[in-house]
């Protein structure tokens, strides 16, 4: 029984089948095999930071901010920590862009040099605070049981305490022993439940695909799978909320500082400096204005680039 409808050809140079009835011009669409691979989340989603002018601008000032910690050098040749009483609360001038606070000391330089402390403490806390609720979490999500009851019971224990108030009573206990690493473990100590639900949720979602149930029909051992296969695909959520995190972190720090119990007072930083200018906010508001504009500009390039991260890893934002 032989078939009516014309068999399709190859036609040399022609890289898919033609068939005659498209030669007719009746409507029928070539078939045109996309031997391109499929692009992945992470290349979708910069593909879609690319075009975002807040991704651009936050990735600027954070970038600045990064150069100002690890090298103020660049940017001024002046002692943060050089004071001249006869200068207080001297208006700018040529070499000194801020003018002076009431000590005397370069308001200036002062800023550059904060964000050493202030940064790093935020970067530092940061990681210790994804490693710690990235186990707790992984762990809790992945094998459930009694694991899951303990570690979730911890995580809810730790965030039950109020975390700027757990601060403050800790760093009393180190008021002669305090430095940078002693603010980034306190923090650290109570910042990471958050992420440990958030990695909780994330792989408790990742563990019940399909690809998952084929690794272990393939025979992977259970920490191959989550190190392999479950914690890269639950990476994005985590990723979001450390980079706002970050900035969250730096205003603890500041505020801790501010407070007279975060770092040292010989450590330059934007908290102590604000601390010491609100003695100075009536008769010389522009003390205060440097070091808090320093610190609410990076706050805010962290919060944007956390939105600008999600919204770029969300189908669902890719979609409208």
């Amino acid at each position: 029984m032989s078939n009516n409808s014309p068999e399709p050809f190859f036609r040399p140079g022609q890289e898919h089948f033609v068939s005659p009835v498209d030669e007719t011009g009746l409507g029928a669409v070539d078939a045109v095999a996309d031997d391109s691979a499929p692009s992945s989340m992470w290349g979708e989603a910069w593909k879609n930071l690319r075009k975002r002018p807040l991704f651009w601008i936050s990735a600027f000032i954070i970038f600045v901010s990064v150069l100002l910690a690890l090298f103020p050098s660049l940017f001024t040749s002046m002692d943060p920590k050089f004071c001249e009483l006869s200068r207080s609360l001297e208006a700018p001038s040529a070499g000194h862009f801020f003018g002076f606070d009431r000590q005397g000391c370069d308001i200036y330089a002062r800023t550059i040099y904060g964000a050493r402390a202030s940064v790093s403490v935020g970067i530092f806390t940061t990681i210790v605070v994804t490693l710690i609720g990235a186990v707790f979490g992984s762990l809790a999500g992945y094998f459930g049981g009694w694991l899951d009851a303990v570690l979730s019971r911890i995580t809810d224990i730790v965030f039950a305490i109020p975390f700027l108030l757990a601060a403050i009573v800790v760093m009393q206990m180190f008021r002669e022993h305090r430095a940078t690493w002693t603010v980034v473990v306190v923090l650290a100590v109570f910042g990471w439940p958050q992420i440990a639900r958030i990695t909780r949720g994330a792989v408790m979602s990742v563990k019940n695909e399909e690809f998952i149930a084929a690794a272990q029909a393939l025979g992977e051992s259970k920490w191959k799978i989550l190190l392999r296969h479950i914690l890269p695909n639950s990476a994005a959520p985590i990723i979001v909320y450390a980079t706002v995190a970050l900035g969250t972190f730096i205003v603890a720090e500041a505020t801790l500082s501010f407070l007279g119990v975060g770092l040292p007072p010989d450590v330059v930083s934007w908290g102590g400096d604000i601390n010491k200018a609100q003695v100075s906010l009536r008769t010389q508001p522009s003390v205060l204005f440097y070091p808090a504009g320093a610190l609410a500009l990076t706050v805010l390039s962290f919060i944007m680039m956390g939105d600008a991260v999600r919204d770029a890893l969300d189908p669902k934002s890719r979609k409208r």
